[in-house]
């Protein structure tokens, strides 16, 4: 398992674009992908989960990636967060 601590970079947030990224990042592997915000977890293969997190700018949240790919995976998406979503 791998665990990540990330920030939200954006002044927008994340809004539609930035969670279809995330989605669309997150169902290129196998493993099970997590993004967690206080007590709320939800998949990163659902483009409405991740919206439900309401992450707004300096938002913290904890990717949790786990199975085969999951290195793989978190180093991907946690450059997708240093990127700034590529806005």
């Amino acid at each position: 398992m791998v665990t990540k601590e990330l920030e939200v970079l954006t002044r927008a947030g994340i809004h539609a674009r930035p969670a279809s990224l995330i989605s669309t990042i997150a169902n290129r592997y196998r493993c099970s992908i997590s993004l967690v915000r206080d007590t709320m977890t939800i998949n990163a293969k659902s483009i409405m989960g991740i919206i439900t997190l309401g992450a707004t700018y300096k938002t913290k949240l904890t990717l949790i990636c786990d199975g085969e790919d999951e290195d793989e995976a978190a180093r991907e998406i946690e450059s997708a967060f240093s990127r700034r979503f590529e806005e």
